[in-house]
């Protein structure tokens, strides 16, 4: 996964000042977090299934092999093939080889984080296979040659001048000459283009919400349809994703599928949920002739047994980027990676190395949000303190900071310095404020919080000076 996080600070900063990219922010942290919190209130069981939905992951990952193994031969039993892959490297290669095979010029793909971490769409292409992204925001993107900025909304930083914009460049090769300024237009022309697309694929990709290891079912949720015709009308049917997406059996992914969508989308569930078992049947009027599965590592096994196995349980909801306030101001693509927001901060490091992902970690507030509405309750705060003690340990954040927490760690074990120490800087606060409730700016590395916000001024006393005299007063 080619990742660029080592850029977050700049990008982070140019993020703050597109005027476009923040109203789109705040229009997805609104409107989303208010579906969201209508739709758990209407499901007083919520709360039960996320402890069940955290019991299952925890069961299953303490048991990985089992189950991969089961789902693996359930696959073979319907008639499909199933291959592990260690690397991204393996499993490009071994979907090349797949296409490849069944002498495939055309590939049509539905939305997968996966094959977005694993740059799969590239390399086809390099090989001779025009291969094209058939979820709208995905197809969006594609054509502008850009990262997804959202699991779920991958074009969720346009507006709909852009999209226009992209079209007009893009689809007049085709024909489509009148540039558009109605979003349902845009939707109409997209899909007229990419239902030929889906008539002439040879081969289909997907990706998989959840994979039963009962049965051999790969589930897919989607709102768009695409994934149901890229999975149908091709011959041939590849599905990609990650080790860590099986489940032991069909009743479990019913709690699964009552979680997704509401975390999602604020939604009771999905416009298609499909349930995909091997390929065409005898007698099946449709489907395709040769089902695949390709199974990724890609550093999920290193996590297992260790303080990150927790991340594990994502099911890629997306909901902690639309209660994250950095993800929130700064959007998808400052991340650097395909995964971002509180998720992204905890596993792109893990998939990279740490020495390239190290600012992720850093970008949280530590509000604790995502942690509360995740639906599988990952810790998600606690995770990356983890990533940020390794940073601290293999020296890869700066000398300033290093100093400066050793400093403040120093001031915790002489209380009566830190009392001095910090009733001083209160103090100077204070008198600095003067009679304003809020300090426009402060020197320093502050100068970072006050440049974009501003900074309650201190009433002059630290918390523990008035809660000594508040309990003298107790105690008279």
């Amino acid at each position: 996964m080619d990742v660029i996080s080592k850029d977050f600070v700049p990008l982070s900063s140019s993020a703050l000042k597109d005027s476009s990219l923040q109203k789109s922010m705040s229009l997805l942290g609104e409107e989303l977090s208010t579906r969201r919190k209508l739709v758990v209130e209407a499901l007083p069981e919520f709360e039960q299934l996320r402890d069940e939905a955290r019991d299952v992951k925890n069961h299953t990952l303490a048991h990985l092999d089992l189950y991969l193994e089961r789902f693996e031969e359930q696959v073979k039993a319907n008639g499909g093939q199933v291959y592990f892959a260690s690397t991204a490297e393996e499993a490009r290669q071994t979907v090349l080889n797949i296409c490849q095979q069944s002498n495939a010029k055309r590939v049509t793909k539905s939305k997968s984080m996966v094959t977005d971490e694993i740059e799969l769409v590239p390399c086809l292409e390099a090989n001779g296979i025009e291969a094209v992204e058939t979820d709208l925001g995905e197809y969006i993107i594609q054509l502008r040659g850009e990262r997804p900025s959202h699991i779920v909304a991958p074009a969720v930083h346009l507006n709909k001048d852009q999209v226009s914009e992209t079209f007009f460049k893009h689809h007049r090769k085709l024909g489509f000459n009148a540039k558009l300024d109605n979003r349902a237009d845009l939707v109409a022309e997209a899909r007229q283009i990419l239902r030929e697309k889906f008539l002439l694929a040879d081969v289909g990709i997907s990706g998989a919400n959840f994979l039963v290891a009962e049965t051999g079912t790969v589930v897919l949720v989607t709102n768009e349809g695409n994934a149901e015709l890229t999975t149908s009308l091709p011959d041939t049917h590849v599905v990609v994703t990650g080790i860590e997406k099986v489940i032991p059996t069909m009743e479990d992914a019913s709690i699964f599928i009552r979680l997704l969508a509401r975390s999602a989308v604020g939604a009771d569930i999905s416009a298609y949920t499909s349930f995909i078992t091997g390929q065409r049947r005898e007698g099946d009027l449709d489907g395709p002739s040769n089902f695949h599965v390709v199974l990724l590592d890609n550093g999920r096994s290193g996590m297992l047994g260790t303080e990150f196995q927790d991340m594990l349980r994502c099911i890629r909801c997306s909901a902690c980027l639309h209660h994250c306030p950095v993800y929130l101001s700064v959007g998808g693509h400052a991340y650097g990676s395909v995964y971002n927001g509180p998720m992204g901060a905890v596993l792109t490091p893990q998939l990279a190395n740490l020495d390239e992902a190290a600012h992720l970690p850093n970008a949280s507030t530590f509000c604790g949000k995502c942690e509360e509405i995740c639906p599988v309750r990952i810790p998600l705060p606690k995770l990356m303190r983890f990533w940020r003690n390794k940073e601290g340990a293999a020296k890869l954040n700066s000398l300033t900071m290093r100093w400066g927490l050793k400093l403040w760690a120093m001031l915790n074990q002489y209380p009566l310095i830190y009392r001095a120490v910090t009733g001083a800087g209160v103090a100077l606060l204070s008198r600095i404020g003067s009679d304003r409730r809020f300090l426009n700016s402060l020197p320093g590395i502050a100068g970072n919080w006050t440049k974009y916000r501003d900074f309650g001024r201190p009433e002059g006393r630290t918390f523990m000076s008035q809660w000594r005299e508040r309990r003298r007063g107790v105690d008279d």
